[in-house]
């Protein structure tokens, strides 16, 4: 296997579904191995010591869970089905364990399993430009860019230096079509349409952005009516769930979400609240959209009825 078709194999790792929500699971599983490798030089690992970071993972960067009973063995799925052409997985006599394997942390912890890329995955993560390469492929293909961040220092990854000792310079950013940001901000007036923050550094507004409601990687387009003028605050927590929408475009708060200051309450205060609408001839945000993050990103239960 060659570095290319290595990226070929993570591109297309089967994507589960756990109802019709998405789960990145093993997307979740490879970078928290991946990172275990630019750690260690190994990606070895039983299943005891991955289950409570990566169902952490899992239960922070994925959809919410309707089994809370089970938030703590998520690990199990990817663990038990990960492509065996990628992934070598044993049990404690050294017997291969089959993806028909039951999906339970504490069959899996009984029979002592332990897996491992395999040896010629790991020889070709070994240079840095494909490690770089499988790390962002996985990013880009399953999660939004404000996760990118989280989720790298989640798994022990310095994706920006791996890039760069990859590339012999500073890494590329993704591009998005160009004009979104601008387009999406005009149509909000340039202010926040959760807070109303509107700053600005002489004429170029600061600490505004545009988010994407259905993520890009998810088969959003880069359209006005995906997009939602945020503050680079309430950008971040409506990628990472604490923040949502009902259809009727009215702003829930996660129940997950906690704060102790009176700033953090801030967030609190915003549930229940009508969005600010696009200006006058602007399209508003599709309602698939809305409906999309509401299934496979926003935390759920919201605080209180909205």
């Amino acid at each position: 296997m060659t570095g290319d078709e290595l990226l070929s194999a993570l591109a297309t790792l089967r994507r589960a579904q756990i109802g019709n929500r998405r789960a990145p699971h093993k997307p979740l599983l490879v970078l928290w191995l991946l990172g275990r490798f630019a750690a260690s030089g190994s990606t070895a690992v039983t299943y005891d010591e991955a289950e409570e970071p990566v169902s952490r993972l899992i239960n922070d960067f994925g959809p919410s869970i309707a089994n809370r009973s089970r938030a703590k063995d998520r690990a199990a799925m990817p663990f038990v089905h990960l492509e065996r052409d990628l992934w070598n997985l044993r049990d404690r006599d050294g017997n291969p364990i089959g993806p028909d394997a039951p999906e339970r942390g504490s069959l899996l912890r009984t029979r002592g399993a332990h897996g491992r890329l395999r040896p010629h995955i790991e020889a070709l993560l070994a240079g840095p430009g494909t490690l770089a390469a499988a790390a962002r492929l996985l990013l880009d293909q399953h999660f939004t860019p404000a996760l990118e961040t989280p989720i790298c220092d989640a798994v022990g990854l310095d994706l920006l230096e791996l890039e760069s000792a990859a590339h012999d310079g500073p890494a590329k950013k993704r591009r998005r079509r160009a004009g979104f940001t601008e387009e999406v901000l005009q149509a909000y007036a340039y202010a926040c349409a959760f807070c109303g923050f509107d700053g600005a550094l002489g004429r170029n507004p600061v600490g505004l952005e545009a988010a994407h409601v259905r993520w890009h990687s998810q088969d959003g387009p880069d359209e006005v009516n995906n997009g939602l003028a945020l503050c680079s605050l309430h950008h971040a927590l409506f990628d990472l769930g604490v923040l949502g929408l009902t259809p009727a475009l009215r702003i829930q708060v996660s129940q997950s979400y906690v704060a102790r200051s009176d700033a953090g309450r801030t967030i609190d205060a915003l549930h229940g609240q009508l969005i600010t609408p696009p200006r006058p001839g602007q399209p508003g945000i599709n309602p698939d959209h809305v409906v999309w993050h509401g299934l496979q990103v926003f935390k759920r239960p919201a605080t209180q009825a909205a």
